[in-house]
């Protein structure tokens, strides 16, 4: 038997999701999950999206919003089978909370960046003394990627006073670190659980210049790692026109390529 369905997208979406977790007729692998099994896949669905916008396909993106959206969705589910909340809760929560922290725009407030930004950070305190968060670090989420995480706790602890004040002892912490780095591989035994907590405060400090620089390292890193991709598959396309394999070109024939790839990019 066809399932009818309501007309509105919403209302929709919500049917179809219940429809899927219905516990005899529902799909047998959305009936299994948990709150716990969809977070990979949440993830997976933002960093979709994030890479979506990184190449400019706006025709792909609103089904990769649609799938992100459906994660919110899904948890919403799960959490009113268990008699938790619902969709509308997610949203009635969402509405307060803009509301509430946009007094510029809702409340007819005259005020200039420097006060919105200070009203949403006032906002945000409140928020989490309420929840007996009292740490500046309180509530930063584990899961983040790491670079993203770094900049959460350096913002944090730059609001209560505790970071530099201009971009010369950031640039000196970075060399500071990178010399402890370099004196962990010159012991006579060389422990990688030392070299790696090294490298660890090394990129810890390359953040915090990023930080500085009000570049995000996140998004630096992503283009970076597109580039150093698009460049090594032409390296590889040098190889197979000069009819030799990566692997036996050599470094010094494989750097040439690199360099002229690089340049010519350059040019253009």
């Amino acid at each position: 038997m066809t399932l009818a369905l309501p007309e509105h997208p919403i209302e929709r979406l919500l049917a179809i999701m219940a429809a899927l977790r219905h516990p005899e007729q529902g799909c047998p692998w959305d009936r299994k999950q948990t709150f716990e099994t969809i977070v990979p896949h949440t993830l997976e669905e933002a960093y979709e999206v994030a890479d979506t916008i990184e190449r400019g396909d706006w025709a792909e993106l609103p089904g990769e919003l649609g799938d992100l959206l459906f994660q919110v969705v899904f948890y919403a589910r799960i959490a009113e089978e268990r008699g938790q909340f619902d969709f509308l809760a997610v949203v009635a929560q969402l509405n307060d909370k803009l509301v509430h922290r946009h007094p510029h725009v809702f409340a007819g407030l005259e005020v200039d960046e420097a006060t919105i930004k200070a009203n949403w950070e006032s906002g945000k305190a409140q928020e989490r003394a309420d929840k007996a968060q009292h740490s500046a670090l309180d509530n930063v989420p584990l899961n983040l990627p790491a670079l993203s995480r770094s900049v959460k706790l350096q913002k944090r602890a730059s609001r209560v006073g505790f970071d530099w004040d201009s971009l010369e002892p950031v640039v000196a912490k970075v060399a500071e670190e990178i010399d402890e780095v370099m004196a962990e591989t010159r012991q006579a035994v060389v422990e990688p659980a030392r070299v790696e907590e090294e490298m660890g405060d090394l990129l810890f400090a390359v953040t915090n210049l990023a930080r500085h620089l009000k570049v995000d390292p996140e998004q630096a890193l992503r283009r970076a790692n597109a580039k150093f991709e698009r460049r090594f598959r032409q390296v590889e396309g040098c190889c197979a026109e000069a009819g030799v394999e990566p692997q036996e070109a050599g470094l010094d024939q494989l750097e040439a390529f690199w360099q002229s790839i690089k340049a010519r990019e350059k040019q253009e």
